[in-house]
Protein backbone atom coordinates (compact mmCIF):
# COMPACT_ATOMS: atom_id res chain seq x y z
CA UNK A 1 0.00 0.00 0.00
CA UNK A 2 3.44 2.54 0.75
CA UNK A 3 4.42 1.85 -2.68
CA UNK A 4 1.22 2.32 -4.19
CA UNK A 5 1.01 5.70 -2.64
CA UNK A 6 4.34 6.91 -3.52
CA UNK A 7 3.58 5.89 -7.35
CA UNK A 8 0.51 7.38 -7.16
CA UNK A 9 1.95 11.18 -6.23
CA UNK A 10 2.64 12.79 -10.02
CA UNK A 11 2.27 16.38 -9.40
CA UNK A 12 5.56 17.33 -9.77
CA UNK A 13 5.68 15.68 -12.47
CA UNK A 14 3.14 17.11 -14.01
CA UNK A 15 4.70 20.42 -13.64
CA UNK A 16 7.40 19.49 -14.86
CA UNK A 17 6.20 17.88 -18.41
CA UNK A 18 4.90 21.45 -18.37
CA UNK A 19 8.19 22.95 -18.19
CA UNK A 20 7.07 24.73 -15.59
CA UNK A 21 8.17 23.26 -12.06
CA UNK A 22 9.89 25.99 -10.51
CA UNK A 23 11.74 23.96 -7.05
CA UNK A 24 14.98 22.38 -6.28
CA UNK A 25 16.91 24.48 -8.82
CA UNK A 26 20.41 23.84 -8.29
CA UNK A 27 22.50 26.94 -7.30
CA UNK A 28 26.26 26.70 -8.42
CA UNK A 29 27.90 29.41 -6.99
CA UNK A 30 27.75 31.31 -3.16
CA UNK A 31 24.40 32.35 -2.04
CA UNK A 32 24.40 36.42 -2.91
CA UNK A 33 22.86 39.17 -4.77
CA UNK A 34 23.85 37.23 -8.20
CA UNK A 35 23.95 33.45 -8.39
CA UNK A 36 24.85 31.21 -10.94
CA UNK A 37 22.25 28.50 -12.74
CA UNK A 38 22.72 26.62 -15.47
CA UNK A 39 25.84 28.41 -15.95
CA UNK A 40 24.17 31.93 -16.20
CA UNK A 41 24.18 35.08 -14.05
CA UNK A 42 20.79 35.23 -12.16
CA UNK A 43 19.66 38.21 -9.87
CA UNK A 44 19.05 37.12 -6.37
CA UNK A 45 15.89 38.06 -5.20
CA UNK A 46 14.01 34.87 -3.29
CA UNK A 47 17.18 34.63 -0.38
CA UNK A 48 16.84 35.19 3.08
CA UNK A 49 19.87 36.94 3.50
CA UNK A 50 18.25 39.76 3.93
CA UNK A 51 21.63 42.03 5.73
CA UNK A 52 23.59 40.15 2.90
CA UNK A 53 26.19 38.83 5.32
CA UNK A 54 26.77 35.16 3.55
CA UNK A 55 29.49 36.14 2.46
CA UNK A 56 31.32 38.75 5.01
CA UNK A 57 35.05 37.57 5.37
CA UNK A 58 34.91 38.29 8.86
CA UNK A 59 32.18 35.11 9.13
CA UNK A 60 34.37 33.55 6.70
CA UNK A 61 37.01 33.85 9.16
CA UNK A 62 34.84 33.39 12.34
CA UNK A 63 33.64 29.53 10.84
CA UNK A 64 37.28 28.87 9.51
CA UNK A 65 38.82 29.14 13.04
CA UNK A 66 36.10 27.38 14.44
CA UNK A 67 36.64 24.22 12.66
CA UNK A 68 40.72 24.35 13.16
CA UNK A 69 39.84 24.44 16.93
CA UNK A 70 36.21 22.23 17.62
CA UNK A 71 36.39 20.17 14.64
CA UNK A 72 33.79 19.46 11.90
CA UNK A 73 31.18 18.52 14.52
CA UNK A 74 29.95 18.10 18.37
CA UNK A 75 28.86 14.29 18.10
CA UNK A 76 26.20 14.62 20.28
CA UNK A 77 23.15 16.55 21.60
CA UNK A 78 23.53 19.66 23.73
CA UNK A 79 21.95 17.55 26.63
CA UNK A 80 25.15 15.23 26.89
CA UNK A 81 28.39 15.80 24.96
CA UNK A 82 27.72 18.31 22.49
CA UNK A 83 27.66 21.65 24.39
CA UNK A 84 30.82 23.49 23.67
CA UNK A 85 31.82 27.66 25.38
CA UNK A 86 31.41 28.53 22.17
CA UNK A 87 27.27 27.81 22.42
CA UNK A 88 27.24 29.53 26.01
CA UNK A 89 28.64 32.76 24.42
CA UNK A 90 26.55 33.00 21.59
CA UNK A 91 23.43 32.19 24.18
CA UNK A 92 24.47 34.89 25.93
CA UNK A 93 24.75 37.62 23.28
CA UNK A 94 21.78 36.60 21.87
CA UNK A 95 19.75 36.78 25.18
CA UNK A 96 21.16 40.12 25.98
CA UNK A 97 20.74 41.03 21.99
CA UNK A 98 16.67 40.82 22.14
CA UNK A 99 16.40 41.61 25.80
CA UNK A 100 15.69 38.27 27.27
CA UNK A 101 17.48 36.85 30.81
CA UNK A 102 18.76 33.40 29.09
CA UNK A 103 18.90 31.91 25.60
CA UNK A 104 19.23 28.14 24.49
CA UNK A 105 20.27 27.40 20.95
CA UNK A 106 19.33 24.73 19.00
CA UNK A 107 20.41 22.75 15.79
CA UNK A 108 17.66 24.52 13.86
CA UNK A 109 14.58 27.18 13.60
CA UNK A 110 12.61 24.16 12.65
CA UNK A 111 13.88 22.60 15.88
CA UNK A 112 13.08 25.36 17.96
CA UNK A 113 9.41 25.38 17.25
CA UNK A 114 9.06 21.71 17.50
CA UNK A 115 10.55 21.81 21.03
CA UNK A 116 9.23 24.74 22.15
CA UNK A 117 5.80 24.56 21.58
CA UNK A 118 5.27 20.66 21.87
CA UNK A 119 6.42 20.93 25.59
CA UNK A 120 5.31 24.21 27.39
CA UNK A 121 1.62 23.15 27.33
CA UNK A 122 0.00 19.81 28.28
CA UNK A 123 -2.88 18.02 27.22
CA UNK A 124 -5.53 20.36 28.63
CA UNK A 125 -4.34 23.31 27.84
CA UNK A 126 -4.61 25.80 24.57
CA UNK A 127 -2.04 26.89 21.95
CA UNK A 128 -3.34 29.58 19.71
CA UNK A 129 -2.24 30.16 16.23
CA UNK A 130 -2.40 32.61 13.36
CA UNK A 131 -4.06 30.79 10.49
CA UNK A 132 -0.90 31.97 8.55
CA UNK A 133 1.08 30.97 11.36
CA UNK A 134 4.61 29.35 9.74
CA UNK A 135 4.40 25.47 9.18
CA UNK A 136 6.77 24.45 12.05
CA UNK A 137 4.42 26.30 14.77
CA UNK A 138 1.66 24.28 13.15
CA UNK A 139 3.77 21.07 13.72
CA UNK A 140 5.06 21.81 17.35
CA UNK A 141 1.23 22.34 18.10
CA UNK A 142 0.43 19.49 16.90
CA UNK A 143 3.21 17.52 18.96
CA UNK A 144 2.24 19.29 21.79
CA UNK A 145 -1.13 16.86 22.70
CA UNK A 146 -3.09 20.53 23.56
CA UNK A 147 -6.00 22.03 22.17
CA UNK A 148 -5.47 23.70 18.87
CA UNK A 149 -7.32 26.78 18.63
CA UNK A 150 -6.79 28.88 15.00
CA UNK A 151 -8.08 31.99 14.28
CA UNK A 152 -7.99 34.53 11.09
CA UNK A 153 -5.42 36.37 9.91
CA UNK A 154 -4.68 39.19 12.14
CA UNK A 155 -8.00 39.97 13.55
CA UNK A 156 -8.15 40.35 16.76
CA UNK A 157 -11.70 40.06 17.19
CA UNK A 158 -11.17 36.36 16.06
CA UNK A 159 -8.27 35.90 18.76
CA UNK A 160 -10.31 37.57 21.72
CA UNK A 161 -13.42 35.10 20.65
CA UNK A 162 -10.61 31.93 21.06
CA UNK A 163 -9.79 33.23 23.73
CA UNK A 164 -12.92 33.38 25.28
CA UNK A 165 -13.20 29.93 24.61
CA UNK A 166 -10.16 28.84 26.74
CA UNK A 167 -10.81 27.43 30.32
CA UNK A 168 -9.61 30.96 32.50
CA UNK A 169 -7.46 28.49 34.35
CA UNK A 170 -5.21 26.54 31.79
CA UNK A 171 -2.23 27.66 29.85
CA UNK A 172 -2.94 29.35 26.81
CA UNK A 173 -0.14 30.08 24.79
CA UNK A 174 -0.59 32.88 21.77
CA UNK A 175 2.00 31.62 18.95
CA UNK A 176 2.31 34.28 16.04
CA UNK A 177 5.11 35.32 13.16
CA UNK A 178 6.24 38.28 14.18
CA UNK A 179 6.88 38.91 10.77
CA UNK A 180 4.58 37.02 8.35
CA UNK A 181 7.89 35.04 5.35
CA UNK A 182 4.77 35.08 2.64
CA UNK A 183 2.88 38.39 3.39
CA UNK A 184 5.52 40.54 4.32
CA UNK A 185 3.07 42.08 7.21
CA UNK A 186 3.65 42.07 10.91
CA UNK A 187 1.89 40.40 13.65
CA UNK A 188 -0.94 43.02 15.55
CA UNK A 189 1.65 42.71 18.44
CA UNK A 190 -0.01 45.61 20.73
CA UNK A 191 -3.19 44.23 20.64
CA UNK A 192 -2.00 40.72 21.08
CA UNK A 193 -0.44 41.92 24.06
CA UNK A 194 -3.57 43.79 25.37
CA UNK A 195 -5.80 40.68 24.91
CA UNK A 196 -2.89 38.32 26.63
CA UNK A 197 -2.90 40.47 29.79
CA UNK A 198 -6.81 40.54 29.59
CA UNK A 199 -7.08 36.59 29.59
CA UNK A 200 -4.18 35.96 31.85
CA UNK A 201 -2.28 34.19 28.23
CA UNK A 202 1.15 34.06 27.49
CA UNK A 203 2.87 34.94 23.58
CA UNK A 204 5.55 32.64 21.80
CA UNK A 205 6.70 34.78 18.94
CA UNK A 206 8.56 33.36 15.94
CA UNK A 207 10.85 36.11 14.61
CA UNK A 208 12.92 33.85 12.29
CA UNK A 209 12.05 36.47 9.48
CA UNK A 210 12.45 39.54 12.21
CA UNK A 211 15.87 39.28 13.57
CA UNK A 212 17.82 41.53 11.76
CA UNK A 213 15.51 43.56 10.12
CA UNK A 214 12.89 45.17 12.72
CA UNK A 215 13.68 47.28 15.76
CA UNK A 216 16.98 48.73 17.01
CA UNK A 217 19.40 47.53 14.86
CA UNK A 218 17.55 44.09 13.91
CA UNK A 219 16.75 43.56 17.62
CA UNK A 220 13.47 42.08 16.51
CA UNK A 221 9.50 42.64 15.89
CA UNK A 222 9.19 42.58 20.07
CA UNK A 223 11.68 45.70 20.10
CA UNK A 224 10.50 47.63 17.16
CA UNK A 225 6.82 47.86 19.30
CA UNK A 226 8.75 48.16 22.25
CA UNK A 227 6.72 45.57 24.11
CA UNK A 228 9.81 43.12 24.43
CA UNK A 229 9.18 42.61 28.26
CA UNK A 230 5.43 41.84 27.25
CA UNK A 231 6.48 38.62 25.15
CA UNK A 232 7.24 35.63 27.01
CA UNK A 233 9.32 33.70 24.26
CA UNK A 234 11.40 34.97 21.33
CA UNK A 235 12.82 32.55 18.81
CA UNK A 236 14.71 33.54 16.11
CA UNK A 237 16.75 31.66 13.21
CA UNK A 238 20.42 31.83 12.07
CA UNK A 239 19.46 30.92 8.09
CA UNK A 240 18.31 34.53 7.47
CA UNK A 241 19.80 37.46 8.85
CA UNK A 242 22.32 36.09 10.59
CA UNK A 243 24.13 34.09 8.11
CA UNK A 244 24.47 30.32 9.16
CA UNK A 245 21.77 27.86 10.32
CA UNK A 246 20.43 26.88 13.32
CA UNK A 247 17.95 28.44 15.67
CA UNK A 248 17.16 29.76 19.10
CA UNK A 249 15.05 30.74 21.58
CA UNK A 250 15.16 33.51 24.70
CA UNK A 251 12.92 34.03 28.02
CA UNK A 252 13.53 33.79 31.11
CA UNK A 253 15.84 31.80 33.32
CA UNK A 254 12.82 29.46 34.77
CA UNK A 255 11.45 28.84 31.37
CA UNK A 256 15.02 27.79 29.41
CA UNK A 257 15.67 25.92 32.40
CA UNK A 258 12.76 24.11 31.84
CA UNK A 259 13.45 23.95 28.21
CA UNK A 260 16.88 22.52 28.16
CA UNK A 261 15.40 19.33 30.65
CA UNK A 262 12.13 19.17 28.64
CA UNK A 263 12.41 19.98 24.65
CA UNK A 264 12.80 16.84 22.92
CA UNK A 265 14.07 18.42 19.69
CA UNK A 266 16.90 20.00 22.06
CA UNK A 267 17.42 16.57 23.94
CA UNK A 268 17.12 14.21 21.70
CA UNK A 269 19.58 15.95 18.21
CA UNK A 270 22.82 16.59 17.68
CA UNK A 271 23.88 19.88 18.81
CA UNK A 272 24.79 22.84 15.78
CA UNK A 273 28.13 22.60 14.31
CA UNK A 274 30.72 24.59 15.67
CA UNK A 275 31.16 26.31 12.15
CA UNK A 276 27.39 27.64 12.17
CA UNK A 277 27.59 28.42 15.26
CA UNK A 278 30.72 31.08 15.03
CA UNK A 279 29.23 32.08 12.21
CA UNK A 280 26.12 33.33 14.10
CA UNK A 281 28.15 35.05 16.69
CA UNK A 282 29.97 36.81 13.93
CA UNK A 283 27.02 38.18 11.95
CA UNK A 284 25.40 39.13 15.47
CA UNK A 285 28.75 41.09 15.93
CA UNK A 286 28.31 42.76 12.50
CA UNK A 287 24.57 43.41 12.76
CA UNK A 288 25.25 45.24 16.02
CA UNK A 289 28.59 47.74 14.76
CA UNK A 290 26.97 47.97 10.80
CA UNK A 291 23.85 49.47 11.39
CA UNK A 292 24.31 51.17 7.73
CA UNK A 293 23.55 47.68 6.63
CA UNK A 294 20.24 47.72 8.31
CA UNK A 295 19.71 51.62 6.75
CA UNK A 296 20.44 50.48 3.61
CA UNK A 297 17.62 47.13 3.47
CA UNK A 298 15.01 49.54 4.16
CA UNK A 299 16.46 51.86 1.58
CA UNK A 300 16.20 49.11 -1.06
CA UNK A 301 12.67 48.07 0.66
CA UNK A 302 11.34 51.39 0.15
CA UNK A 303 12.61 51.60 -3.54
CA UNK A 304 11.46 48.59 -4.85
CA UNK A 305 7.70 48.92 -3.22
CA UNK A 306 7.43 52.14 -4.62
CA UNK A 307 8.39 50.91 -8.78
CA UNK A 308 6.16 47.46 -8.35
CA UNK A 309 3.48 49.65 -6.69
CA UNK A 310 3.57 52.05 -9.62
CA UNK A 311 3.65 49.69 -12.22
CA UNK A 312 0.48 48.68 -10.58
CA UNK A 313 1.04 45.13 -8.84
CA UNK A 314 -0.62 44.38 -6.13
CA UNK A 315 1.74 44.54 -3.11
CA UNK A 316 -0.65 43.00 -0.24
CA UNK A 317 0.08 44.51 3.37
CA UNK A 318 3.96 44.20 3.16
CA UNK A 319 5.55 46.58 5.43
CA UNK A 320 8.95 44.85 5.53
CA UNK A 321 11.60 43.85 2.73
CA UNK A 322 8.94 40.59 1.94
CA UNK A 323 7.10 42.11 -1.14
CA UNK A 324 4.09 39.86 -2.22
CA UNK A 325 3.14 40.14 -6.07
CA UNK A 326 0.08 38.67 -6.10
CA UNK A 327 -1.04 36.72 -8.71
CA UNK A 328 -3.59 34.88 -7.77
CA UNK A 329 -3.09 31.87 -10.14
CA UNK A 330 -0.90 29.34 -9.44
CA UNK A 331 -0.62 28.26 -13.11
CA UNK A 332 0.84 32.16 -13.80
CA UNK A 333 2.95 31.97 -10.74
CA UNK A 334 4.58 29.13 -12.03
CA UNK A 335 4.70 30.86 -15.37
CA UNK A 336 5.94 33.46 -14.57
CA UNK A 337 8.45 32.52 -11.58
CA UNK A 338 9.97 30.17 -14.74
CA UNK A 339 9.96 32.39 -17.44
CA UNK A 340 11.31 34.89 -15.45
CA UNK A 341 14.31 32.85 -14.23
CA UNK A 342 15.23 32.46 -17.93
CA UNK A 343 15.46 36.02 -17.70
CA UNK A 344 18.06 35.84 -15.35
CA UNK A 345 15.58 36.82 -11.95
CA UNK A 346 15.10 34.14 -8.84
CA UNK A 347 12.07 34.90 -7.67
CA UNK A 348 9.72 32.46 -5.11
CA UNK A 349 6.28 31.10 -5.73
CA UNK A 350 4.13 30.42 -3.22
CA UNK A 351 0.91 28.69 -4.43
CA UNK A 352 -1.80 26.23 -2.75
CA UNK A 353 -1.53 24.53 -0.72
CA UNK A 354 0.57 27.30 1.12
CA UNK A 355 -1.86 29.65 0.02
CA UNK A 356 -5.27 29.25 -1.59
CA UNK A 357 -5.04 29.29 -5.39
CA UNK A 358 -6.65 32.97 -5.59
CA UNK A 359 -3.86 33.87 -3.44
CA UNK A 360 -1.17 32.95 -4.64
CA UNK A 361 1.74 35.15 -5.51
CA UNK A 362 5.50 35.88 -6.01
CA UNK A 363 7.96 36.38 -3.13
CA UNK A 364 9.96 39.17 -4.20
CA UNK A 365 12.65 39.33 -1.09
CA UNK A 366 14.97 42.56 -0.75
CA UNK A 367 18.66 41.90 0.69
CA UNK A 368 20.82 45.05 2.37
CA UNK A 369 23.51 44.28 -0.75
CA UNK A 370 21.37 44.68 -3.41
CA UNK A 371 22.16 47.53 -6.19
CA UNK A 372 19.86 49.88 -7.32
CA UNK A 373 20.85 48.56 -10.57
CA UNK A 374 19.53 45.20 -9.87
CA UNK A 375 16.44 46.14 -8.40
CA UNK A 376 15.42 48.29 -11.14
CA UNK A 377 16.50 45.26 -13.72
CA UNK A 378 14.53 42.65 -11.51
CA UNK A 379 10.97 44.76 -11.25
CA UNK A 380 11.46 45.71 -14.80
CA UNK A 381 11.57 42.23 -16.42
CA UNK A 382 9.13 41.56 -13.37
CA UNK A 383 6.93 44.05 -15.56
CA UNK A 384 7.98 42.70 -18.86
CA UNK A 385 7.14 39.24 -18.10
CA UNK A 386 3.85 39.51 -16.58
CA UNK A 387 2.64 41.81 -19.43
CA UNK A 388 3.42 39.05 -22.04
CA UNK A 389 1.36 36.72 -20.04
CA UNK A 390 -1.23 38.90 -19.51
CA UNK A 391 -1.14 38.40 -15.75
CA UNK A 392 -1.69 41.96 -15.07
CA UNK A 393 -4.52 42.69 -17.60
CA UNK A 394 -6.39 39.98 -15.80
CA UNK A 395 -5.54 41.38 -12.41
CA UNK A 396 -6.67 44.87 -13.71
CA UNK A 397 -10.10 42.71 -15.29
CA UNK A 398 -10.47 41.24 -11.62
CA UNK A 399 -10.78 44.76 -10.02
Amino acid sequence: MLHKKMKAYDIPQKYQKLGVYPYFRVIESDQDTEVIIDGKKVIMFGSNSYLGLTNHPKIKEASKAAIDRYGSGCAGSRFLNGTLDLHIELEKKLAEFVGKEEALVFSTGFQVNLGVISSVTGRNDYILVDELDHACIIDGSRLSFSKVLKYKHNNMEALERVLQRCDPDKIKLIAIDGVFSMEGDLANLPEITELAKKYNANIFLDDAHGLGVMGRNGRGTADHFGLTSEVDMIMGTFSKSLASIGGFVAADWHTINFLKHNARSLVFSASIAPANAAAASAALDIMINEPERLEKLWDNTRYAKSMLDDMGFDTGHTVTPIIPIMIRDDSDTFQLTIELLREGVFVNPVVSPAVPSSSSLIRFSLMATHTRQQIEEGVEKIFKVSKQLGILDRQKTTV
